[in-house]
């Protein structure tokens, strides 16, 4: 049962981050516009370089749970790697119940408070343009949610691996 969750939350984070990795093309359609304006016309935008932080922001963010499902994020395992396997997952067990999931709790619930209050404020950027940035703030919770998610599936498989009769 806990290995179809743990199989459903690596779908949903690999889905939406291929999904979300096509936000490259609008970061370098805007990024490419914002340069062609600057030096062919000398005439740049107000609004391109904000636009390409919260395009690269927006990037960013749902590519931390992906790299979690994929492995990709940095560890430092030197002292791990030699390990028995059981042994590594103990370590990261204890390691994501200790410091992972209250870490990406504290954030996914802080994060959901300030996008909440931003929502019923509409609250847009102090800037010349004034975007709203109400969306990105929902965003960046739901990206925290997503990593803690596949923290959840992590700790998931470290314990079936601990447990394991086999030994794999």
């Amino acid at each position: 049962m806990f290995s179809k969750l743990a199989d459903g939350i690596d779908r949903l984070n690999l889905w939406q981050g291929k999904i979300t990795s096509m936000l490259i093309i609008p970061l370098l359609l805007v990024v490419l516009y914002e340069v062609f304006m600057r030096y062919g016309f000398n005439s740049p935008t107000i609004w391109g370089f904000e636009a390409t932080a919260f395009l690269y922001g927006m990037h960013y963010m749902f590519g931390l749970a992906y790299t979690d499902v994929k492995k990709g994020h940095v560890q430092v395992d030197i002292f791990t790697s030699l390990a028995p396997k059981k042994i590594q997952a103990a370590i990261s067990a204890l390691t994501t119940l200790v410091f992972f999931l209250p870490v990406m709790t504290c954030m996914t619930i802080w994060s959901t408070k300030f996008a909440i209050y931003s929502v019923q404020g509409l609250e847009k950027n102090s800037t010349s343009w004034a975007p709203p940035i109400y969306p990105f703030k929902m965003i960046m919770a739901l990206c925290f949610f997503l990593l803690l998610l596949q923290g959840v599936s992590n700790l998931i498989r470290d314990l079936q691996a601990l447990f394991d009769k086999e030994g794999r």
